[in-house]
């Protein structure tokens, strides 16, 4: 199968270019070139660019990291290859390092930075990347969660995934991304489909209703009720946020 990016400029750029500096170009294949983000490319709404950051390395080895100053264990990567990397790039726009210290990746992030002619992300690996690269070059560091992976190759993937899902003309529908979970703050309410009845569970009554009000009622309750058994914090901040004396809304 052919590569969904490219490395050269061309003339004419799609809605968004998303630029992805890495160590390990391969591990991206299997992502993107299935599914809604291949026929993103395919559709030329969306174009991936992997540059490989071992094509900047130093000497005849390529070295692309070394050991910090200071002492401690791991090695870091070094400010002069993702450097290069990064000013090879035609255009960068909007620079993320992906790094466990970064502010905790959203879905305002997502709808934020889809709506980005051009987006580089740089892939954290090792103990992490030198520090005069973020003072240098990024525009922000963003992590998926409050844990340390082996490098940012995941994270990139799943930012991305979220990004490009909410570019216009990707999916099928774009009024779908209304209901998602996280979109108004609150999680998604429960989903059905045929058959009516599995092993004993019923699908219930009122969304088979024809009645869209009550319907629509249902769903904000239960996606209210959801929110507040899995994720309490979430539904505090959305209250929060929308200046509310702290009462849930009445069900």
């Amino acid at each position: 199968m052919q590569p969904l990016w490219r490395v050269s400029s061309t003339s004419t750029y799609p809605a968004v270019v998303i630029n992805i500096i890495t160590l390990f170009p391969g591990m991206f294949r299997g992502v993107f070139e299935e599914s809604m983000i291949a026929r993103a490319c395919a559709n030329n709404i969306v174009d991936i660019r992997m540059t490989a950051l071992r094509d900047f390395g130093l000497g005849p080895h390529r070295v692309v990291d070394d050991s910090p100053y200071g002492g401690g264990g791991g090695m870091i990567i070094k400010p002069e290859p993702m450097a290069a990397a990064i000013e090879s790039l035609p255009r960068r726009g909007r620079v993320i390092l992906t790094t466990p210290r970064g502010a905790l990746f959203r879905q305002d992030d997502a709808l934020r930075l889809s709506r980005e002619q051009v987006i580089t992300i740089l892939c954290g690996h090792y103990e992490g990347v030198d520090e005069r690269v973020s003072e240098l070059f990024v525009d922000e560091e963003l992590s998926i969660g409050d844990y340390v992976l082996t490098g940012g190759e995941i994270p990139a993937m799943a930012m991305i995934d979220a990004i490009v899902r909410l570019v216009p003309g990707v999916l099928g529908k774009d009024t779908a991304i209304t209901g998602d979970s996280h979109y108004n703050g609150l999680l998604e309410h429960p989903h059905y489909t045929r058959p009516t009845e599995f092993r004993g569970l019923s699908v219930p009554c009122v969304l088979m209703s024809g009645n869209h009000k009550d319907i629509q009622s249902w769903r904000e309750r239960m996606a209210l009720e959801k929110t507040r058994e899995a994720r309490p914090d979430l539904l505090k901040r959305t209250l929060a946020g929308k200046g509310s004396s702290g009462k849930e809304p009445k069900e």
